[in-house]
């Protein structure tokens, strides 16, 4: 019902006459849904009379024929990003058997550990074979390098995060708490979140931004914003009160998680346009976001619908034409695994 809604919004938004919604998951089309943002560890097969079910999501492509460590290519069972795979056993270290929750034959895939391994393995020059480029040596012959870690560049290294497999759990179609609306700068996701509360105030919501800046005397405290201190702010920021901040012009903004509790608890969907690091804390059972990727138009399209929101005042800050080619790749770069 919500992909629906949000997708008929987005077609109907004046200027948007390209571009296209990737929803993180659709319940209609399989019924699993993530459990919790973590790895699958290590299971052995249940005690008789246990049953126990371990469904995973797939982040990257593997194919059997092209894989040089495979006990047997034959046993191997193929599998694309973004497909579930229920684990039929695991107790080999290296190779699980798994199946496809479609149905089908079980077969041999590779365990979380082997891939990360294999992933992460660095091969020296001298150990790439030119024919084949296979790889030779042993994991103990990895190149070191002195890293130093920034936060500044988190978003850098979730760009590089291992992906493997994903947990998740079998579940009957349900209403989502939060939807997440997440697409380069200009593509309209605040126009469609207004939009869609709009449509149905009583369904949707959303929250009201916290800043530390001083409110003009046309301005309310609870309407546009909620203005408190700069103290207080930080403070709560270094509690992790915070789903994302950022400074501008020597003042906080931000959106405090509690807000989104809030409207939540008054049984309505909270919409969100948020970054995406942002996604990987709304992704738990108290959130259970529904993702919904916006596709951008061309840059020409994109700063025509720019001027658009200019001339009709929803948006104040003009459109620079040297980030728009890089912002579409980029934001797509970031977030390929989520909608998948």
């Amino acid at each position: 019902m919500e992909h629906a809604a949000v997708e008929r919004a987005l077609q109907q938004r004046s200027g948007c006459r390209r571009g296209s919604l990737r929803p993180e998951y659709d319940c209609n089309r399989n019924r699993c849904e993530q459990a919790a943002v973590r790895p699958p560890g290590p299971r052995h097969s249940p005690v008789p009379g246990d049953h126990v079910e371990v469904f995973v999501k797939c982040h990257f492509d593997y194919d059997p024929a092209s894989d040089s460590l495979i006990p047997c290519k034959e046993a191997g069972l193929r599998f694309c990003a973004g497909d579930l795979l229920q684990i039929v056993n695991q107790d080999d270290p290296n190779w699980w058997q798994a199946c496809h929750v479609e149905g089908g034959s079980a077969g041999l895939v590779p365990s979380q550990l082997l891939e990360e391994k294999r992933k992460a393995f660095v091969r020296r020059d001298a150990e790439v074979t030119p024919a084949s480029g296979a790889l030779c040596g042993s994991l103990s012959g990895k190149r070191k390098k002195r890293m130093m870690y920034l936060t500044t560049k988190n978003a850098e290294f979730d760009r590089h995060e291992l992906l493997i497999y994903e947990e998740v759990a079998r579940m009957p179609p349900f209403r989502r708490k939060t939807l997440v609306l997440i697409g380069a700068q200009g593509v309209g996701r605040r126009s469609l979140k207004n939009k869609l509360i709009m449509s149905d105030q009583a369904r949707y919501g959303t929250t009201i931004p916290y800043t530390s800046r001083k409110p003009k005397e046309s301005e309310k405290d609870g309407h546009g914003y909620r203005f408190v201190s700069r103290g207080e702010m930080e403070a709560d920021i270094r509690a992790g009160r915070y789903l994302e901040h950022g400074e501008y012009e020597g003042n906080l903004y931000g959106t405090k998680i509690d807000s989104i509790r809030a409207v939540v608890e008054a049984g309505k969907m909270c919409i969100l346009d948020v970054n995406p690091q942002a996604v990987k804390v709304l992704r738990t059972a108290e959130f259970v976001p529904y993702v919904v990727f916006i596709e951008a138009p061309c840059p020409e399209t994109l700063r025509a619908m720019n001027r658009a929101a200019l001339e009709s005042g929803v948006a104040t800050k003009q459109l620079t034409v040297g980030p728009l080619p890089h912002a579409l790749p980029g934001v797509q770069r970031g977030l390929g695994h989520w909608g998948r």
